[in-house]
């Protein structure tokens, strides 16, 4: 799985946790940005870069945080086949990948501090989409999904 990261300067300090904790795990990943807090790159950009190269199928899934994480889900989730969700807590990051098949986490800094960041990213690399769900509940959630690309396939085009 390739890992695309990235946060602005108000997510930088948690983001800096995620990538140690991913370099620990050998993991396959690319820090998009921002690299620098004295060189700090606004939301939108890191963002949209993120999106764009997860849209390329450059990476698997992604990481972002910004203050809130508010802003990275919402750039993030105007690319099609982005969906990001801003998590506070181990269940909505659970629940993002299980029930959403999210492939963004997004996080804010403001409110999730870094070791509670680190184990949302674990959590949220090691849940499958409708892993654990009930047979009857993992079948709606694929009828489910054709239906988000029906709706993104009217906005987008194919």
């Amino acid at each position: 799985m390739r890992i695309a990261i990235g946060s602005d300067k108000s997510g930088f300090a948690v983001k800096e946790a995620v990538a140690a904790y991913l370099r620990e795990q050998n993991a396959d990943f690319e820090d998009l940005g921002t690299t620098d807090i004295e060189d700090v790159h606004p939301y939108y950009q890191v963002a949209s870069d993120v999106a764009g190269k997860l849209q390329k199928k450059e990476f698997d899934i992604a990481v972002l945080i910004c203050g809130t994480g508010a802003g990275m889900s919402v750039v993030s989730n105007k690319f099609k086949g982005v969906h990001a969700v801003a998590c506070e807590s181990l269940y909505s990051a659970k629940m993002a990948r299980a029930i959403n098949n999210a492939n963004v986490l997004c996080m804010g800094g403001w409110i999730v501090g870094p070791e509670m960041a680190v184990e949302m990213v674990k959590i949220f690399l090691a849940t499958e989409w409708c892993q654990d769900l009930e047979d009857w509940r993992a079948a709606n959630m694929h009828r489910f999904a054709a239906r988000i690309d029906e709706i993104e396939d009217k906005v987008y085009g194919k």
